[in-house]
Formats: C-alpha cells, structure tokens, sequence
C-alpha cells in the first residue's frame, strides 16, 4: 500500500494530479505499513515484475509505474479509490498464483501427460526419501 500511495504522489510524468491534495480524496485512510517495502512492492507488481523494477533508474521506474498507475483507475476519473487498487493487487496475486501452479506443474508432471498421479506427486516430492 504504502508503494501504491507513493505512485499517487510521484511529482511529474504521470499525465494526470500529482500534488497530495489533488490526488487524496477527503477522508482517506492511513495505511499502516507492517510488512514492509518489499511485501507491497511484490503486492503492488508481482513478484518477477517486483523484481525487474528494482533494475530500473528512477526515471525508468516512474515512468513504467505511471503507465501501471493509468490501467489500476479502471473508471478513468484521475484518482485510484481503495476498491481499484484491491482489484489491482487481486489481478496481480491471481496472475503469479497460475504462473507458479504452471511453473510447478512441469516438474510433478513426470511423463508428461499433462496429469499428475499420486506416483507423480509422491516422486517430485519426497523422492530423495522413499
């Protein structure tokens, strides 16, 4: 959250309100922020997006994040609300959770017939023991 509020507020090159006031509606709530910059920055993006950002220059990362910031406010208004910005994280978590079950998949799927069997299963995951 605290990455997401910090997009709201990034001075320039976002093509819409940048200052505080223009971008906070009244009322808003504070975050508090008690996993810290990476668990947002991974909540926000995605874990392998996570990780491509932290090779950009600052001006690489503001824009990139400027154009992410423009696909979050699906009404269009200026302003992410609260409901955007869950919707955006869920996208996000729902996309890296099929990416992870098809990364894993491959390696349970021994022969691969695109069906994991209880051999299959037992095998990729206990095999060093049995």
């Amino acid at each position: 959250w605290r990455l997401a509020l910090a997009l709201l507020l990034l001075p320039g090159g976002l093509g819409k309100p940048t200052a505080r006031q223009e971008r906070a509606r009244p009322g808003a709530a504070q975050h508090e922020d008690r996993q810290g910059f990476q668990y947002d920055h991974e909540a926000f993006l995605g874990k392998e997006e996570a990780r491509s950002f932290d090779q950009l220059s600052p001006e690489e990362s503001r824009e990139r994040l400027g154009k992410i910031v423009d696909r979050i406010d699906d009404d269009k208004d200026g302003y992410i609300t609260t409901e955007e910005l869950k919707n955006w994280i869920k996208r996000v978590q729902k996309r890296y959770i099929y990416e992870n079950v098809a990364k894993v998949w491959k390696d349970y799927d021994l022969n691969k017939d695109n069906k994991i069997a209880w051999e299959e299963y037992k095998q990729a995951t206990y095999g060093y023991y049995l």
